[in-house]
């Protein structure tokens, strides 16, 4: 166990990244411990605190999942139940598919939807059934249950199944379902309830470093149940305490059984070469560290990134709120990995790639890309590189400018099969993935964090 405190680690770190506000905790040993750093924004500067609230961007869909496994345990939804039969307006441009995708296929990522719908909905009480209408445009990029392939739009579906199911808007229900029983007092959706409490805005870092304000401070309301919440620290180590717990609030009250939050953190679906983890549950990403299970979820909004990941035979949990991108992300991979050693021992390292194999690197360079972003691999002299960016076309239609692209980054194959691979340098390094091939063994596709990206022919193919 390192000789430096958790709190001396966190101030360290967040020195050494420059981000304008962070906001750490963890539960261990029965007691809570927080570290809070920096302002909110470098505009209108406030300090944070462990009150202050942060865009959590995905962590959102652990409490959106949670809700409708509260339908599941009332006895008002079955896991295995096509979508249609409590979303009947639910169409796809291939009907089949949209007919046979079932609660479980959204939970679980598997139905072959991409990762998300670039639309805008509106803020109103319609927003996610507008949404769902234009998904009617929609076609997939997996065949149905072949494959995990991380989706914004399936949970954004979820969202509106759980209005027509509890017959108010999704925001009231994961209110009066989670929010309220569980005592989060500082966990919101509305800007209006939002703006009136203290709250971090993202940050950008442009390449002569100088931070900028990342503007739109959040998607528009049909983007809710994949990643609209913000809230606190304080009130995500109190997420995370409940789902390590027998399903009971402090003051007794049960809102789940223990063998149903147990059942969300267990594998449904296998992943591979994925830094998300080995396995999905429902909604939670398992991976084993250092032979121990661990439970979490990641989330980023623009220019803020979160991180939350469970231990439960530890009876553990660590949470990283940041509001600064790119270094958002090494930011909390730093904290959540000193934090498992020095509370648990458990020592988390990235694998360790082969050496440079021109054949192999001709086989995959080229450009990929899915509705939003490319992804381009070409060589540099004996080493690999990528870059994700968002498509231009993209860019042109976006309200607001988003943000920055990712630097080019090295990469290298890891060892025991040619197509899986991780990235060496760089703000998404450590991040891990791997490249499909058809049935005669061509290149045809490459993961990055859950996500698909499809070759792209050449002019001449």
């Amino acid at each position: 166990m390192s000789q430096i405190t958790f709190a001396d680690f966190v101030e360290t770190t967040f020195k050494k990244f420059n981000i304008p506000g962070v906001a750490v905790g963890v539960w261990a040993d029965g007691k809570e411990i927080s570290a809070c750093h920096g302002v909110t924004s470098v505009d209108n500067p406030l300090p944070i605190d462990q009150n202050t609230l942060f865009a959590l961007g995905s962590i959102t869909k652990s409490f959106t999942a949670t809700t409708l496994i509260h339908l599941v345990a009332e006895g008002k939804v079955e896991l295995s139940a096509p979508v249609r039969r409590y979303l009947p307006e639910f169409q796809l441009k291939d009907p089949q598919a949209a007919e046979n995708i079932t609660v479980l296929n959204l939970l679980n990522h598997t139905s072959g939807l991409d990762w998300r719908v670039n639309v805008d909905t509106g803020e109103g009480d319609d927003a996610l059934q507008r949404y769902v209408a234009k998904m009617a445009e929609v076609d997939l990029i997996a065949p149905l249950g072949s494959r995990v392939s991380y989706s914004q739009a399936g949970y954004n579906l979820l969202g509106r199944l759980i209005e027509n199911v509890t017959g108010v808007a999704f925001e009231q229900a994961v209110a009066q379902l989670l929010f309220e029983p569980l005592g989060l007092s500082h966990s919101f959706f509305a800007r209006d309830d939002i703006m009136t409490r203290r709250f971090a805005v993202g940050h950008d870092r442009a390449q002569d470093g100088v931070l900028s304000i990342a503007r739109p401070w959040r998607h528009s309301r049909g983007d809710a149940p994949g990643g609209g919440i913000a809230s606190s620290v304080a009130d995500l180590l109190r997420w995370g305490r409940f789902h390590l717990s027998d399903g009971c609030t402090e003051s007794g009250i049960q809102v789940l059984l223990t063998h149903v939050l147990q059942q969300m953190k267990e594998p449904t679906a296998q992943l591979r070469a994925s830094t998300l983890g080995d396995a999905i549950g429902l909604c939670w990403f398992l991976r084993d560290v250092d032979g121990v299970r661990t439970v979490g979820h990641g989330g980023s909004a623009n220019g803020q990134f979160s991180e939350l990941l469970l231990v439960p035979e530890r009876n553990f949990a660590v949470i990283s709120l940041t509001n600064a991108g790119p270094d958002g992300i090494p930011f909390n991979q730093s904290i959540v990995r000193f934090a498992l050693e020095h509370y648990l021992g458990l020592v988390d390292r990235d694998q360790e790639p082969i050496p440079f194999d021109a054949a192999r690197a001709r086989e995959i360079a080229g450009t990929y890309e899915n509705e939003m972003m490319t992804f381009t691999i070409d060589t540099v002299g004996a080493g690999l590189r990528l870059a994700v960016r968002i498509k231009p076309e993209i860019r042109k239609a976006s309200k607001n400018a988003p943000p920055p692209d990712p630097e080019p980054a090295d990469f290298g194959l890891l060892p025991g099969s040619s197509d899986e691979y991780i990235i060496t340098s760089g703000e998404l390094k450590g991040q891990r993935g791997f490249f499909t091939r058809d049935t005669s063994g061509v290149v045809v596709g490459v993961d990055l964090a859950g996500r698909l990206f499809s070759r792209v022919p050449l002019a001449s193919e």
